[in-house]
């Protein structure tokens, strides 16, 4: 399944070992509903706060085997139920992904990395982690560099759409980071581009990279199909910050995106990775903290 939107990304793919796909695409649609009520059309933040609220107590009903108190999403939450019933998947992880939305619809703005961290932690890291549950995997070497992946795609796709998030009056990069480089917030949100901002976007692509060849390693402790997709997403990732670097960081006003020339690149590099498992060697990922 592939879902036209800003953040496209494919969803239970065939390298998917086919009984999985139900629970990985029912994670998906609850994610990406409570997604869009966080960031789609014109609702105000209370709006957004009530909606997403209701979206948790349906969470929790769920997860009880109960129906949906609010009916307004059976779609998600029909599938959802079921996912969680035969495949007992961790609820907090589910909730985290709640706890980011909200942050979504009353913050706009980050102090520094930790904080920008602090979202990915639950923005993005629970979605591996539900991932590898799935696939039997909770070894805690595995799950620090299943974070590690998550944050580098989420950092990615910041990047890559600096300019789609700014004209919705949003900035994933941390003030710190702007000011370090002297870069004024302000102009970055006015879509204002300049060889500051560039230098900025590059030095967060490194810091994205970093992130990526810390969990490249657990590419070698998932088998089978899923190891392969797992392969081609990191390629992936990586391809997508080779073009933001490519385009000299300049993401403010025109998105980098992948194209069917890509694919051979991330192909071949994703079967490099399944034979030598030195490449990148990347370093030993720090323990995370603050788990849900």
């Amino acid at each position: 399944m592939s879902v036209d939107h800003y953040e496209n990304f494919p969803v239970a793919s065939r390298l998917c070992p086919p009984a999985l796909r139900p629970p990985i695409v029912a994670i998906y649609r609850f994610a990406r509903t409570a997604d869009d009520i966080a960031d789609e059309g014109d609702a105000t933040s209370d709006q957004r706060l009530a909606d997403l609220s209701a979206f948790r107590l349906d969470l929790r009903a769920a997860a009880s085997g109960q129906s949906a108190p609010s009916g307004r999403w059976p779609d998600v939450f029909g599938p959802l139920s079921t996912a969680i019933a035969g495949h007992h998947l961790p609820v907090p992880l589910l909730s985290a992904l709640l706890d980011a939305f909200e942050m979504d619809a009353v913050q706009t703005r980050y102090a520094d990395r930790e904080a920008l961290l602090a979202y990915c932690r639950r923005s993005a890291d629970p979605v591996g982690r539900l991932l590898l549950h799935l696939y039997g995997i909770d070894d805690p070497r595995s799950l620090a560099r299943s974070d590690a992946i998550c944050t580098a795609l989420q950092l990615a796709n910041f990047w890559q759409d600096l300019g789609v998030d700014a004209a919705r009056g949003r900035l994933y990069v941390p003030d710190a980071d702007a000011r370090r480089h002297g870069v004024e917030p302000a102009d970055i949100l006015a879509l204002r581009d300049s060889d500051r901002i560039q230098a900025l976007v590059l030095d967060l692509v490194a810091w994205a990279r970093e992130s990526m060849l810390a969990g490249a390693p657990l590419v070698h402790a998932v088998g089978g199909r899923a190891g392969c997709e797992l392969r081609l997403v990191v390629q992936g990732g990586l391809r997508v910050l080779e073009r933001i670097e490519r385009s000299g960081g300049a993401t403010l006003l025109a998105r980098p995106v992948l194209g069917w020339t890509d694919a051979p690149v991330i192909g071949w590099r994703a079967l490099a990775m399944r034979r030598n498992s030195h490449l990148h060697a990347p370093r030993e990922p720090s323990p995370r903290i603050d788990r849900p």
